[in-house]
């Protein structure tokens, strides 16, 4: 089995068996992000207490790497800080656009490394970033509510 077999493998495990589907019910924060292009949707909803992800689930409907995308990124976020978040965040954009950087939160062995191959097909970037782009706007909200 080649990597690319593997990383298709850990995209469709995630597809088909979900992690953390459902919702939150002590959620905080409730976000939806859409992609009017190829109807993919997602529903985060999260309990953010004292900066820190206590919980995250997701639901939604679409393509296999804009779901399994979401399933992968609500098992790496859970636990932790919104500061740890948006640098991982950072660093997933740039893993799937294809753009050398550090990916210190991102090793060889993580399931987030199976969507690198996601950047030779720019239009299904967006697919992999749906549920991350949802996950940026709520972090954003609370730490307005925060704020106020």
């Amino acid at each position: 089995m080649d990597l690319d077999d593997l990383y298709q493998e850990i995209i469709l495990e995630h597809y088909k068996e979900p992690k953390n589907q459902g919702r939150v019910d002590a959620a905080n924060v409730e976000v939806e992000g859409r992609n009017p292009f190829c109807g993919d949707e997602i529903k985060l909803t999260m309990l953010v207490k004292n900066g820190l992800i206590q919980d995250v689930k997701f639901t939604g409907s679409g393509c296999a790497i804009s779901q399994s995308s979401a399933s992968v990124m609500t098992e790496h976020i859970k636990g932790k800080t919104v500061a740890e978040v948006k640098e991982l965040f950072q660093e997933f954009g740039h893993l799937v656009r294809g753009e050398s950087h550090s990916h210190k939160h991102i090793n060889n062995m993580d399931e987030l490394t199976a969507f690198q191959g996601v950047s030779a097909y720019p239009t299904r970037v967006k697919c992999a970033m749906l549920a991350w782009n949802a996950l940026r706007e709520g972090i954003e909200r609370e730490l307005e509510k925060e704020g106020e």
